[in-house]
């Protein structure tokens, strides 16, 4: 362990307790999205993190551009540390929105609780407390660790700053895109929210489809009366479910990511049980992989349902884009977060950190398409399934969380302390 790294796991140690009460905070503001009403969390966040002595800048988007995301209120936060003179820009980046709590919880999803488990020590409970507003905590204590270093340590340059946003589970066009597209920040490197013992440095794009086929109503005593929007959308969904064994075929080299995939996951339509139905109305998850040209995998879907819907006589099909996230890949300069993070990540947490893909998409890819240098790190378990991440008793090993703090804190440091 290196003299800085020793220094900065200090510091953070000491200041551990006020981090735990920090993300406690922060879990017990409900942020469900749907419905996407996230004021009162960022206000709350305003006020811890000029608790702690840093400046906190709000821009929320018109309240259209909001209402148009599917969203009540979303209140971007920016905290901007300046070091020394010139230098890089990191942006830190993690989502204080999730997913409703659902079903089978057996603490409270908004209780911040903490629990002793003999295996992995404490640990707390809570929608969202892993995904991600464990790292509203990593990235504002890493970035305190790095104002509290002594002067010996070293002169660091550049700027560090934070983005807390609130939509990445409608798609992140209101958050991190919008704060780039608006030129609110222009980082020259950016670490988003993920987990501790693995760097993310790809990750699978994604396609949402919605699909209406439109019949005729009539009498269910006289099928014939009508022209059955159910039947005809029937037979579409069998050519997607039949397209499945051709994707499964598409295979990623990258270390996580396996395949294309594709899923209906809604569906709606008919008037009445006595009513031939006049239409129905289903939307398709698309999952396309770093290799694929996203362009090309929506316009092969498009022409799969044109194809199935042309053998329904008297059927109309409208087809409709309701997102395309695309794939995460990595950028020339990413390697240089990587390679920190692994480096001090394997000195705070004793084994060797791997680098790999997921298949889920974020919002990191909003810092790539705008020419970032994206990796996604933060605290948390091995995999998304030992958080319990969208699922019921989310949960986080708080020795994570502080072990990932110090790997930020460090990587941090050594990017600023090289320029």
């Amino acid at each position: 362990m290196t003299q800085e790294d020793t220094a900065i796991g200090k510091i953070v140690d000491q200041a551990f307790a006020s981090e735990c009460e920090f993300l406690a905070a922060l879990v017990k503001i409900a942020t469900d999205n749907p419905p996407g009403d996230c004021a009162a969390h960022a206000k709350r966040a305003r006020e811890l993190l000029e608790g702690l002595g840093l400046t906190v800048e709000m821009h929320a988007p018109s309240d259209a551009t909001v209402r148009a995301a599917g969203m009540i209120s979303a209140t971007n936060i920016i905290v901007r540390q300046r070091f020394g003179n010139g230098g890089p820009t990191i942006a830190l980046n993690a989502h204080g929105d999730v997913v409703p709590p659902g079903q089978g919880w057996t603490q409270d999803p908004y209780g911040a609780a903490v629990v002793d488990d003999p295996v992995h020590g404490p640990t707390m409970y809570g929608r969202g407390v892993a995904v991600s507003k464990s790292d509203f905590a990593t990235y504002a204590f890493a970035l305190l660790a790095l104002k509290r270093l002594p002067p010996e340590s070293g002169e660091l340059k550049g700027v560090v700053e934070l983005h807390f946003t609130y939509d990445e589970e409608v798609g992140g066009e209101i958050g991190p895109r919008w704060l780039l597209a608006q030129g609110l920040s222009r980082p020259d490197y950016a670490i988003c929210a993920g987990f501790s013992y693995a760097v993310t440095t790809a990750h699978s794009g994604c396609l949402h489809l919605e699909v209406t086929v439109k019949g005729r109503q009539g009498h269910a005593a006289m099928p014939e009366s009508g022209v059955d929007a159910l039947a005809a959308a029937t037979g579409i969904l069998q050519a997607i479910y039949d397209s499945r064994a051709e994707l499964t075929a598409r295979r990623s080299a990258v270390n996580g990511i396996t395949c294309s995939t594709i899923n209906v996951g809604l569906i709606s339509g008919g008037i009445n049980t006595n009513v031939v139905p006049d239409q129905v109305t289903f939307r398709i998850d698309r999952r396309i992989i770093p290799e694929e040209n996203p362009a090309q995998a929506e316009a092969e879907l498009r022409q799969l349902i044109e194809r199935a819907a042309g053998a329904q006589a008297g059927i109309h099909v409208e087809v409709r884009r309701i997102m395309l996230a695309l794939p995460l890949k990595p950028l020339p300069g990413a390697e240089r977060l990587t390679q920190a993070l692994q480096r001090h990540g394997q000195t705070f947490f004793g084994v060797a950190i791997g680098e790999h893909g997921v298949p889920l998409y974020t919002d990191a890819r909003h810092y790539s398409e705008f020419g970032v240098p994206t990796v996604l790190y933060g605290a948390g378990p091995r995999t998304l399934g030992e958080a319990n991440g969208h699922g019921a008793n989310e949960c986080l090993r708080l020795n994570d969380l502080r072990r990932a703090t110090a790997t930020v804190a460090c990587t941090l440091a050594d990017v600023l302390a090289a320029s």
